[in-house]
C-alpha cells in the first residue's frame, strides 16, 4: 500500500531471523520495541527455531504436511515447561536490544504465568538496572464467573529501558478531569488555582510555628507534623497571595497552586484502568469493526496509543516482531494524527498457516479464501493494516501522513552457497561462474545489498538507464548498481563514464559504493578497466556480487 512513498514495514517470517537481518540497517535507530509474545499456556509452540526452509519446517513440526512430524506440546507436566518458552525469548530479546537507541525502551505483555522469569530474562538481557517498572493493565471490566479460582481481570506489561539513566518517559495530556480541580474563587489575576495543604509528616522544629489567621485564629501543624516552610518564606507567601485562609480567614492556610504552574502534562502511572486503555473486548470490537476474522486475543489499540504517547517522539521507529493483529501499526498510524507525527513501524509476523479442518481457525481461513489470499495469520495482519489505513483517512481527509506499507518476506540469500559435487568437481566450477540465483529479480538482490550494507529498507530509489544498461540509485546516490546480465568490453567506458557523471549530478553526502553483477562482464580485462574508471573519477568503493 503507497510502496513508493511509505516508511512503514510488513515483513513475513520467523522474527528470529528478520532480527538477524535487521541488526545492520535498524541497529541503534528504534525508539520504541513493543512486543505481545505467545504466553506460556501449555500450547504447540509456533517458533521452532531449527529450520532451513521456514515455513516448509514449520509445516512439517506442526504436522501440516503429509509425512511431517508433529511438534510435542510444551505441557506443564514438562521439565522444561518455563525453559522452552524462555529458551524461544532469549534470542530474540538479545538481537532485539540492538536495535533500540541509548534513549529508546521494550514494553512487553505478559501474563502472570511467565512475568517474574521474563523479568529475570530481560534484567540477564538489558541489566537489572535498566528495569523501569512493572505496569498493570485492566484486561477485562467485569468478573469471569466460571473462573477455577480468581477471576483474572488483569496483564502486565513489563518495561525496560536500553539505558534507563538516560530514558525518561513523556506526560500524558492534562486531563479535563484534572484541569477541573482548579478554580480562582478569590479572582487572582494569576489564573486558577488548588488548594494544597500546608504541613508535612516529617517533622523539624525550625518549621513547628503559630500562625494567626486573618479572622485571628491561631493554629499549629498537626500533632508529629509541622509546615512545609519556614516562617519567613510562609510570611512572603502571604504577602504574594500564595497562601489561601478560606473564604471567611478561618481556615487551616494551604498553598495555592496555579494550573499555569504546575507541569503541562500528567506523570504516567503503574496502573492502567480499561477506562484510560481499553479492555479485550474493545480490541476485538476493534478488529471486527474492520471486517478483519481470525483473531482470538488482540491488544486494543488505545493500550498501544498509551505506550506511543509515554515512550515516543513524533519522528520515531516503532517495532513489533510478535505483530499478531497488527494493533501496533494501527495505533501507529493513529497517534500520528493526533499529533500531526511521522512514527514509523516496523512490524514482522510468522506466515503461520491456517488450517480449515481445525474448528479453531476454520473462520479464518475462509475469510482468507475470500480475499483471495493464502491461509496464513499475517494475510490477516496486512489485511487489518490496510483498512486501518483507509479507516484513517476517510475519517480525517486532512491527515496527509503516512498510511500505506511495504511488505517483505523471509527468503534464502540470493547469493549461491558452495556446495561441490566431489564426484564432478569441474562441472561444479563451471555451475558457479554465475554467483546469483537464476530464479531472483534484481529488486531481490539489491533488498539484500540494503542489508548487506546497512541501509533502510525504505530508503529511495531510483533508476535510469545508461549505455543501454539499468543502473540503480538508492539513497541518492548511496549505492549505484548495475545488475545487467552482459557487460561487453565495448561498453564498460560509457557505462563507467555514464555512471560517473550521474553520481556528480546526485552528489550524495558521503561516500558511495558501486556494484556489478560479476558474471555480467566479458573478461577480467573488463572488469578491471571498469573499476579503474570509476576510481579515477572518486569512486573507490567498486563490488561485484
Amino acid at each position: 500500500m503507497d510502496w513508493d512513498t511509505t516508511q512503514n514495514l510488513m515483513i513475513e517470517g520467523d522474527n528470529l531471523e528478520v532480527l538477524k537481518l535487521l541488526q545492520k540497517s535498524y541497529a541503534g535507530k528504534v525508539k520504541l520495541i513493543y512486543i505481545d509474545p505467545p504466553y506460556n499456556t501449555g500450547k504447540d509452540f509456533v517458533y521452532p527455531d531449527d529450520f532451513y526452509d521456514n515455513i516448509k519446517n514449520y509445516l512439517e513440526l506442526t504436522g501440516q504436511v503429509e509425512g511431517g512430524k508433529k511438534i510435542s506440546s510444551n505441557t506443564e507436566a514438562s521439565g522444561r515447561f518455563h525453559t522452552d518458552w524462555l529458551n524461544m525469548m532469549y534470542p530474540r530479546l538479545k538481537l532485539a536490544r540492538n536495535l533500540l537507541r541509548e534513549d529508546g525502551v521494550i514494553l512487553i505483555s505478559i501474563d502472570d504465568g511467565e512475568v517474574d522469569n521474563l523479568r529475570k530474562l530481560c534484567a540477564e538481557v538489558f541489566g537489572e538496572e535498566n528495569f523501569v517498572t512493572t505496569i498493570i493493565w485492566q484486561k477485562k471490566y467485569s468478573p469471569s464467573n466460571d473462573a477455577k479460582w480468581l477471576s483474572d481481570n488483569h496483564d502486565y506489561l513489563v518495561l525496560v529501558a536500553r539505558a534507563k539513566e538516560i530514558w525518561r518517559p513523556n506526560l500524558l495530556p492534562r486531563t479535563e478531569e484534572a484541569n477541573a480541580r482548579y478554580s480562582n474563587s478569590d479572582n487572582d489575576p494569576r489564573g486558577e488555582w488548588k488548594a494544597s495543604g500546608l504541613d508535612v509528616k516529617t517533622y523539624s522544629a525550625e518549621y513547628d510555628y503559630e500562625i494567626t489567621t486573618p479572622s485571628g485564629r491561631v493554629v499549629r501543624p498537626p500533632a508529629g507534623a509541622c509546615w512545609r516552610v519556614g516562617k519567613a518564606r510562609f510570611d512572603e507567601m502571604v504577602v504574594d497571595g500564595r497562601i489561601w485562609f478560606g473564604k471567611d480567614g478561618n481556615n487551616v492556610p494551604a498553598i495555592k497552586r496555579f494550573l499555569t504552574e504546575v507541569k503541562q502534562g500528567l506523570t504516567p502511572m503503574t496502573i492502567w484502568t480499561y477506562e484510560e486503555v481499553g479492555h479485550n473486548q474493545e480490541a476485538t470490537q476493534e478488529v471486527r469493526g474492520l471486517g478483519i476474522i481470525g483473531f482470538d486475543s488482540p491488544k486494543p489499540v488505545r493500550l498501544l496509543i498509551r505506550a506511543l504517547q509515554i515512550c515516543t517522539s513524533q519522528d520515531d521507529i516503532v517495532l513489533d516482531f510478535f505483530a499478531g493483529s497488527g494493533t501496533a501499526g494501527n495505533a501507529v498510524m493513529a497517534q500520528n494524527v493526533a499529533d500531526d507525527g511521522n512514527r514509523r513501524y516496523i512490524l514482522v509476523q510468522l506466515p503461520e498457516p491456517l488450517d480449515p479442518e481445525n474448528k479453531d481457525q476454520k473462520t479464518a481461513a475462509e475469510f482468507c479464501d475470500k480475499l483471495g489470499k493464502p491461509r496464513t495469520i499475517a494475510e490477516l495482519t496486512k489485511e487489518r493494516l490496510r483498512r486501518a489505513g483507509n479507516k484513517i483517512r476517510e475519517e480525517n481527509p486532512m491527515f496527509a501522513g503516512d498510511i500505506g506499507f511495504r511488505v517483505f518476506k523471509l527468503d534464502t540469500t540470493n547469493i549461491r552457497a558452495w556446495d561441490p559435487d566431489r564426484e564432478n568437481l569441474s562441472q561444479t566450477l563451471l555451475d558457479s561462474v554465475e554467483h546469483l540465483k537464476t530464479d531472483r529479480s534484481e529488486s531481490d538482490i539489491l533488498y539484500e545489498l540494503l542489508l548487506k550494507l546497512g541501509l533502510d529498507l525504505c530508503v529511495p530509489m531510483e533508476q535510469k538507464t545508461v549505455a543501454g544498461k539499468t543502473v540503480h540509485s538508492i539513497g541518492v546516490g548511496t549505492l549505484l548498481a548495475c545488475l545487467a546480465p552482459q557487460i561487453s568490453r565495448e561498453e564498460v567506458e560509457p557505462l563507467a563514464l555514464g555512471i560517473v557523471d550521474w553520481h556528480k549530478a546526485l552528489a550524495p553526502a558521503g561516500e558511495s559504493t558501486v556494484v556489478f553483477r560479476d558474471g555480467a562482464f566479458a573478461d577480467d580485462v573488463a572488469k578491471t578497466n571498469l573499476a579503474a574508471i570509476l576510481q579515477q573519477h572518486g569512486l573507490e568503493n567498486v563490488r561485484s556480487l
